[in-house]
């Protein structure tokens, strides 16, 4: 396991905090030499960023501002195995002592602040959050840098779309108190745009800055978009922030939204126990969102302290199975709460088969109502007479606005953006892990997902507090 070195410079205070996260460069040159391309590894280790040229700018944040140095980095793993949730088989190369930049602001700028023009849309479904994002990114260019020219792309990727293209000019005044608010202040869509057509759009409005807020799909178009202006040599920065109430983006602790649609499941799964409870054979069956991914499902289930069964993508189930646990837990108790995320046993309800959406998603088929409709008739044959109240609170626990974590998350992540980007840097996303926030190349994110590890310790924990049965397969 490595050791951090003993920390030098101005930074060394928070070096201190980071409990051996966040290390030197250098303490990671002697485990890329044995490799069979060092040079190689060890820009894959090092997280790769791409730039677009030298930062020789000073930068006009105040001079006693903590800047971060380039040599500063985060350790992905903190400990001996892989991270919970993360899938580590990206590719052959170990990923244990695998380093980000280190996300913040730099001494030195790219771009001249009073001459940069800057574009940012947001895409996919809303987010607790989108709006605070929008206004930190406006507050920073605004006053730390001085930049004047901020434009909204409306409705996703879209408003890179000429002929659809529709604007808003972005000011402090604008977005003054659009946190307050739920949605995006700039209005999202699904679906792909040309990526050339994109890039010729940036080039004639002579943008210089484009941010991407959005989820796995819209950072794998800012990727393309990056690789299109890469290969045009143009000086053009793009900058994704991730964002899904799923939380199930790689290589980030979190996603912002996350914790505030954690937070709204609990009115819909305490109502659900209350409804179970106050009847004789009482079912509470909650569907929340999830695709591919259950962790929404799960922390609330967890926070909640009152589901007994909790359905995730990421674990088969039997509906056979699943029906003799429930009769046993109506016997005793004589009510039950279930849990379930939407992508949840889909193999019973026609999932896959039901054709793509704009995003090239699967369109689901709906696995709560046929649940329900499945175990009031099983539990009916048995004798039980349950009565199931159904509830699904998908669309109403991502509308409203951002909670205070998420909140503060948004803003930090909002300001290591416009740092990464004033910067020069493109290519990347900004992320959280383990604590500190990063730069992580997109190309590391792309056709890749975190799912909740059915044996790591959340899933775990769950299957002690329900005593759900460890195998309804």
């Amino acid at each position: 396991m490595l050791s951090p070195r003993p920390q030098t410079g101005s930074h060394i205070g928070v070096e201190k905090e980071a409990k051996g996260a966040c290390i030197q460069s250098d303490v990671l040159e002697p485990y890329v030499l044995n490799t069979k391309s060092a040079e190689k590894k060890a820009d894959y280790i090092r997280g790769h960023i791409a730039r677009l040229g030298e930062a020789t700018l000073q930068s006009p944040l105040d001079p006693k501002t903590s800047f971060i140095t380039d040599d500063q980095v985060v350790l992905l793993n903190c400990e001996a195995s892989g991270a919970d949730g993360v899938d580590t088989k990206l590719t052959d190369l170990d990923l244990k002592y695998a380093l980000f930049e280190r996300a913040g602001a730099r001494a030195k700028v790219f771009y001249e602040p009073s001459k940069v023009r800057v574009a940012m849309v947001t895409c996919g479904g809303i987010c607790p959050g989108l709006n605070n994002v929008i206004r930190e990114i406006v507050l920073v260019l605004w006053y730390g840098y001085g930049v004047r020219s901020i434009t909204g792309l409306k409705y996703g990727y879209a408003g890179l779309n000429k002929e659809l293209s529709e604007t808003i000019q972005l000011e402090p005044h604008v977005v003054k108190n659009i946190n307050r608010h739920g949605g995006s202040l700039l209005g999202t869509s699904r679906g792909p745009q040309q990526v050339p057509n994109m890039v010729d759009f940036l080039v004639e409005n002579k943008y210089d800055i484009l941010f991407t807020i959005g989820g796995d799909g819209t950072l794998t178009g800012a990727s393309e978009i990056a690789k299109e202006i890469i290969n045009r040599k143009l000086d053009i920065s793009v900058i994704g922030l991730p964002k899904t109430i799923d939380n199930d983006i790689v290589f980030t602790d979190r996603t912002f939204g996350f914790e505030t649609a954690v937070l709204a499941a609990q009115t819909s799964i305490h109502g659900a126990h209350v409804e179970s409870r106050s009847v004789y054979n009482g079912v509470g069956l909650v569907k929340l969102m999830g695709r591919e991914s259950g962790f929404i499902a799960l922390q609330a289930s967890l926070a909640s302290g009152v589901v007994n069964a909790l359905l995730i993508p990421e674990v088969s189930f039997n509906l056979e199975k699943l029906t003799e646990y429930l009769v046993s837990r109506l016997k005793e108790n004589r009510h039950a709460v279930i849990v379930i995320a939407e992508g949840a046993g889909q193999d019973l309800c026609n999932g896959g088969n039901l054709g793509k959406d704009k995003s090239g998603n699967a369109v689901f088929g709906d696995i709560g109502t046929h649940l329900k409709k499945e175990l009031t008739q099983r539990l009916t044959e048995r004798g039980m007479d349950p009565t199931i109240k159904y509830i699904d609170p998908s669309y109403e626990i991502r509308s409203g606005p951002a909670n205070a974590n998420d909140a503060v998350y948004c803003l930090r992540m909002a300001h290591a953006a416009v740092h990464a980007a004033m910067s020069g840097r493109t290519g990347m996303m900004v992320s959280e892990i383990n604590g500190h926030f990063v730069h992580v190349p997109l190309d590391f994110i792309v056709g890749k997902r975190k799912k909740v590890n059915p044996y790591g310790p959340l899933y775990q924990t769950l299957l002690h507090c329900t005593g759900m049965p460890t195998d309804m397969a």
